[in-house]
């Protein structure tokens, strides 16, 4: 996608701050934080929403789930815990249409979210 922010960020064309990169997804910290640590992980490969996901890319969202288990690992934020928010469309939050993981930690959060 031309106009795709994220993909735009893969292919270095807008600068981030890599956290983790790997064949498959690249994280990088949000640059509108909602807890001490935000981090997006996103696949390499554009895909605009979860419900766009085709079965033969179904690996791609247990590879982006190892990455944030490595970069939590990375940053001793494991057992302190950590939140995981993935969302699908703009009814759910979702503002930039290529699939991507929320990793939030550093603060305590409560329940219900938003």
């Amino acid at each position: 996608m031309n106009d795709c922010l994220f993909c735009k960020i893969i292919n270095r064309e807008i600068p981030a701050d890599i956290v983790y990169e790997d064949d498959l997804v690249l994280a990088f910290s949000d640059i509108n934080p909602q807890a001490p640590n935000h981090t997006l992980i996103i696949p390499k490969k554009h895909i605009a929403r979860v419900s766009d996901l085709k079965e033969e890319e179904a690996h791609l969202m247990g590879r982006m789930i190892m990455a944030a288990n490595k970069i939590v690992q990375e940053k001793g934020l494991a057992n302190k815990g950590y939140r995981i928010v993935l969302n699908c469309g703009k009814d759910a939050g979702q503002e930039v249409f290529h699939i991507h993981l929320h990793l939030l930690s550093g603060r305590k959060f409560t329940w219900p979210p938003g």
